[in-house]
């Protein structure tokens, strides 16, 4: 099946699911190893909202390609090349910090992007928009809390927090630079100008920082392709941990 060659509608779902699935499965590597068992569990809990936030995506994209298409097609058999994700969700965990910051970016900007989602000329997406909403309301509550707490604990928290916002930052500001799916989702009156989100996307992240005693927000040159299928080195281990199982087994049934 050629994943390059869908409508609008469909290439614009497989980006939104793309980012779901590679920031869930790169959340999932925590279970068991977080600093302590509650926040073990939630982010275990993000990355299961997630992931069946991506189900929802790639269910509607797989009508869109017709009857022999299904959900996991979408997620285990294609290669990296046909992911639209954002390069800021595949980027490696490293230490708690460098999670928290990676998420606080993204919570941020899918809360606006959902927020403008729920006004989708498709009905559909709306109401998936509309759902995944109230959840990552908690997210971006969770991530931001936890910005605040290590900017503004020790020393050394804050020192390693502000390092890990400071790298990932140039990888956070691809969500606004449109890319061709993005424009022609706009075009189709079913999703936002990304562009647009950018300002009140940094008013959001610089009034947690100044709560968090960090720097403000850097405008830099972004880091981008992500939306274009080209992926960092990071991506390929992300996919191959990911689908081994589905592609040594593609028959397998629970």
């Amino acid at each position: 099946m050629k994943w390059d060659t869908c409508d609008p509608k469909t290439a614009y779902l497989l980006h939104l699911g793309d980012d779901a699935l590679i920031l869930g499965q790169r959340l999932a590597a925590w279970c068991g190893h977080g600093p302590i068992l509650e926040q073990d569990i939630a982010l275990t809990n993000i990355s299961l909202d997630l992931i069946g936030l991506a189900r929802q995506y790639y269910q509607y994209a797989a009508l869109e390609f017709g009857p022999d298409c299904t959900e996991d097609d979408l997620a285990y058999f294609r290669e990296s090349r046909s992911f639209m994700n954002h390069l800021l969700t595949e980027q490696p965990n490293g230490h708690w910090g460098d999670t928290l910051a990676r998420q606080f970016y993204f919570d941020t900007f899918h809360f606006f992007q959902l927020e403008a989602l729920s006004q989708s000329a498709d009905e559909r997406l709306r109401h998936i928009a509309a759902k995944a909403l109230k959840e990552t309301s908690y997210h971006a509550q969770f991530s931001a809390e936890w910005i605040v707490r290590l900017g503004d604990g020790t020393k050394e928290s804050h020192d390693k927090i502000q390092a890990s916002l400071t790298h990932l930052a140039p990888f956070a500001l691809e969500f606004f630079v449109p890319s061709a799916v993005d424009q022609a989702a706009y075009n189709a009156g079913i999703a936002p100008d990304v562009a647009s989100l950018q300002e009140t996307w940094i008013n959001k992240v610089n009034s947690i920082f100044s709560l968090a005693t960090l720097d403000p927000f850097t405008l830099s040159f972004p880091k981008k392709g992500g939306k274009s299928g080209i992926h960092s080195e990071h991506h390929g281990y992300v996919l191959a941990e990911m689908q081994s199982l589905a592609r040594t087994y593609p028959d397998a049934k629970w």
